[in-house]
């Protein structure tokens, strides 16, 4: 996994890169699901800057509605360039904040491929801080947890 840390410039359009990105990023939200499936989100901390974090995010998007992202709306031009700035604050405070990370849409669904969105790592850290804060992740818990369970057995 130490190849992942190394410059972009070094591996241009590298399959073995993407595969190992594509197995990272399914194993983040395989783990981070199974965790909404098992706590009181109200009380998640994902990290140890959540409250700035979650300060920050409800400062630059007052108006955005965590419980269902439509990505064409975070990633237009105006909200793209807004949030390009709200990624940038972090730089130098969240490890990875700019690595692709897989984020569901809808607080109601599992990651699925219509309910997957790729965003930056502190992008999906706003957003999911919020969703455990303003209690939308519980209910997940409620719709899948038995599912996951007979799933493991």
């Amino acid at each position: 996994m130490d190849v992942l840390s190394r410059p972009a410039e070094e591996f241009g359009n590298d399959e073995t890169l993407e595969h190992l990105w594509a197995t990272k990023a399914m194993e983040h939200s395989d783990i981070y699901f199974n965790v909404l499936c098992s706590v009181d989100t109200r009380w998640l901390q994902i990290t140890p800057h959540d409250d700035l974090i979650y300060t920050h995010f409800r400062q630059d998007f007052p108006d955005l509605d965590v419980a269902f992202i439509k990505e064409n709306e975070i990633k237009n031009n105006t909200n793209k360039a807004k949030w390009r700035a709200f990624c940038e604050k972090f730089k130098n405070i969240i490890e990875d904040y700019s690595f692709g990370t897989l984020m569901r849409a809808d607080t109601n669904g599992d990651y699925s491929e219509q309910n997957t969105i790729l965003v930056p790592r502190v992008q999906f850290y706003a957003i999911e801080i919020a969703r455990n804060r303003e209690n939308m992740n519980n209910e997940v818990k409620k719709r899948f947890k038995s599912i996951h369970k007979l799933d493991e057995s």
